[in-house]
Parts: structure tokens; C-alpha cells; sequence
């Protein structure tokens, strides 16, 4: 008689569980629908911001190469360079990608930004993986790329920001 008292507890007590479980998938959902309409229309104005800015670019570089992507400085002395895809030295089966921005003292210059990431490429492509693992050899390539950016910008650049940086 114990052992049918013991099955109709356990059977009444999951209900209740799953009542709760899907109150709380629900309630998460409706969370996560508010968020996102919050959230959506401020990153569609930015892609549209950005839509925007691109054929003006575009119109200032009349006359160079045809549908390649320049660099577009911002208002803020920073240039954001193209991500730098490489493989190493050594082992060359392993691949970099770095992406790199440049912050200027004064006015920017779009043409020795494009010489700095030309640098930084022929740098990428002479480092091993043992040169640059762990913590302290990633400072020391930032230090290296760092030292490269300044005797090419004679002191117009200040700074160096990693963006990202993976090793494959």
C-alpha cells in the first residue's frame, strides 16, 4: 500500500514540473522577442549608416583601381586596415589573420596606412608559431609591428590596436 501512495506522489509532482519548465521556456522567449525588437532596429539604422557611407567613398577615389576596397578613415584620426590573412614561417601550414587599426596623430594619410598594412603583411609572413606563442611572444609581436609602424609613419602614428588576432 506504501508503494502505491509513493507512484501517485511522484506522478502528481511531475506535472508540476513540466507546468513550470514550460511557463519558463515561455516566459524566456518572450524575453528574448522584447530584447531583440529593442535591439534590431538600432542594427539595421547602422548597416544602413554604413550602406550609405560606401558610394560616398566610393566617389573619392576616382580614377584608382576598379572595385577594389580602399581604407576609409574615420573622423576620429583612426583607420581601421583590412584584415591580414597569412600563413607563417614556420610551420606554413598554419595560418594568421590579424586585423589592425591605426590611430594618427593630426590628419590621416590613407596611402601610408596602405603602406603599414603592406608592412605588417611581409612582417606576418617571416614570424614562426613558436615566436609569437603564449602571452609574452604576442607582445612581442605587437612591440615588433609596433616598432615597424613607426619608422614607416616617421611618429604620425601614436598607436597600434589589435583588433583581432587567430591562428589557424
Amino acid at each position: 500500500m506504501a508503494d502505491e501512495e509513493d507512484g501517485k506522489k511522484k506522478k502528481s509532482s511531475l506535472v508540476p514540473l513540466i507546468g513550470g519548465v514550460v511557463l519558463l521556456t515561455l516566459v524566456g522567449g518572450g524575453a528574448g522577442w522584447a530584447i531583440g525588437k529593442m535591439v534590431a532596429p538600432k542594427i539595421v539604422s547602422a548597416e544602413k549608416a554604413k550602406e550609405a557611407a560606401a558610394p560616398k567613398a566610393a566617389e573619392g577615389k576616382k580614377g584608382e583601381g576598379e572595385g577594389l576596397p580602399t581604407i576609409v578613415p574615420e573622423a576620429n584620426g583612426i583607420v581601421q586596415l583590412d584584415p591580414i590573412t597569412s600563413n607563417l614561417a614556420y610551420p606554413s601550414e598554419n595560418w594568421v589573420r590579424l586585423e589592425v587599426a591605426l590611430v594618427f596623430k593630426g590628419p590621416t594619410d590613407v596611402k601610408m596606412a596602405e603602406d603599414i598594412h603592406q608592412d605588417i603583411l611581409a612582417y606576418i609572413r617571416t614570424v614562426s608559431l613558436q615566436q609569437i606563442e603564449g602571452p609574452r611572444g604576442f607582445q612581442y609581436l605587437r612591440d615588433d609591428i609596433q616598432e615597424r609602424v613607426d619608422l614607416r609613419s616617421e611618429g604620425r602614428v601614436s598607436k597600434v590596436m589589435f583588433r583581432t588576432f587567430v591562428i589557424e
